[in-house]
Parts: C-alpha cells; structure tokens; sequence
C-alpha cells in the first residue's frame, strides 16, 4: 500500500496529491503537462530540487517511510526498492542487453545473476537480444529492455511513464497482460501514467485523474473515465 501527500512546484507548475494507493495496479491518467512524470519522479526518490521551500512530501510503502521532509527523510533511489522505467529507455550504451539487465544484481553470484536476467528477459520477450548493444535496438525493443532491468532487482513498487509508447497495440497489450501476471504472483504494487485511457479500461486498474497538478478523481476505470469513455466510443 503507498500512502503519499505531495506538494511540488517546478516553475509556475504546482502539483498537489494526497491519497492512498492500495490496488496491485494502479492507473494514473492525464493530458500533457498535468504532473504524472513528475509524480512519479518524487515517488522513485528523484528531483528532490523541486521539494523545497513551502513544499512538502509524505511518502510511505507499506511499513516503511521513503520521504518525509518535515523529518528530513528522503531514501536515495536505490535504498527504495523501486524502480521506474521512463518513455526513454535509457540504457547504457556501452554495455550489452544482458550486462545492462544485469547492472542492479552484483549483490548475486554469477549463476543467480545470469538465471535472473534469462528470466527477466524471457519476461518481455527479448531473450533473442541478450548479446545487442543498445545502438542496435529498435525503440520497442530498447523498452522491453528497459523494463527487464527494472524488474531483475525485484522491486516492491514499479513505476511506469509511458514505457511501451514505442510498441503497437497488439504488442503493448500482450506485454502488458504477460506483466501483470507476473508482478501479481511477485507482489509487486505497480503504478502506470499514461494519457491512454485503453490502458485503464483492459487492465481493470484503480484510476487517479489528475488535471492541472491535482488529484481531480480517483476510482474504478469505469467511474473515473466514463466521460474518456464516452469520448472515444463516439469515434469509432
């Protein structure tokens, strides 16, 4: 369960959320602009910069406080055990698919690191990319890569940005139910942002709405969206 209060200010951009995420998947839904990257940013323990001066953040996994200004607590990125895959993979491009899969597993011996990233890459059917350098990747590929070296160091909350903005439909759907599936049995809370409002409705998600910096909604796909819904039906 992640509990948070957050008030950040970029620029002439606030953002203020306060709720509480109990689902196994969760569905943060908006335009352009209305604050998901950086929602999710602060969640993953970056750009700690825009938290400061009147600003204030509460954010609490299950037992454990990962930020809490008033306190001065603010858990460094790999003290979280959350990883966010971003619309931009990322990757290393000096090391392989499989040494970049790997980059987060040294605390394993080198047969326990090599069956994690068979797994993880298996995961999101990329096992024929093991030895490709990044240069080499499509933009698909370069995310399904991306999203295995997320998962190889098994996280307890995964926080997506758009990561499969690259894949067709087809592709996106089928990656995203193998996923869910897997982060179900592997207890891995997960919260996707994206201005897809497909992606609420197929994976039976909790929803945030957010406009504008704030929390507008929050509920069932069918509840939160039927306005969306209504919209994109009309264009069929």
């Amino acid at each position: 369960m992640l509990n948070l209060d957050l008030t950040a200010r970029r620029g002439s951009f606030h953002l203020h959320v306060a709720c509480r995420l109990a689902s196994d998947w969760t569905v943060i839904f908006g335009p352009s602009g209305a604050g998901k990257s950086t929602l999710l940013r602060l969640l993953a323990g970056l750009d700690q910069n825009v938290l400061s001066g009147s600003t204030h953040a509460i954010v609490s996994l299950d037992d454990s406080t990962l930020t809490d200004t008033a306190n001065h607590v603010w858990l460094q990125p790999g003290r979280r055990r959350t990883s966010l895959v971003a619309q931009q993979p990322s990757l290393f491009p000096h090391l392989s698919v499989e040494a970049n899969v790997a980059y987060g597993l040294g605390a394993l011996d080198r047969s326990l690191r090599a069956t994690r990233v068979s797994e993880m890459l298996s995961l999101v059917d990329a096992t024929d990319l093991a030895q490709r350098m990044p240069r080499d990747l499509s933009g698909g590929q370069a995310q399904r890569v991306a999203l295995a070296r997320a998962l190889a160091p098994s996280p307890r909350l995964l926080l997506l940005d758009e990561p499969f903005s690259a894949l067709d439909g087809v592709a996106s759907d089928a990656l995203i139910s193998r996923l869910q599936s897997w982060l179900l049995v592997n207890k891995v809370q997960t919260i996707l942002a994206t201005h897809d409002a497909t992606a609420a409705f197929t994976t039976g998600a909790e929803v945030v709405l957010l406009q504008e910096g704030r929390l507008a909604a929050q509920g069932a796909a069918s509840q939160v969206l039927a306005a969306e819904r209504a919209r994109l039906l009309s264009h069929l």
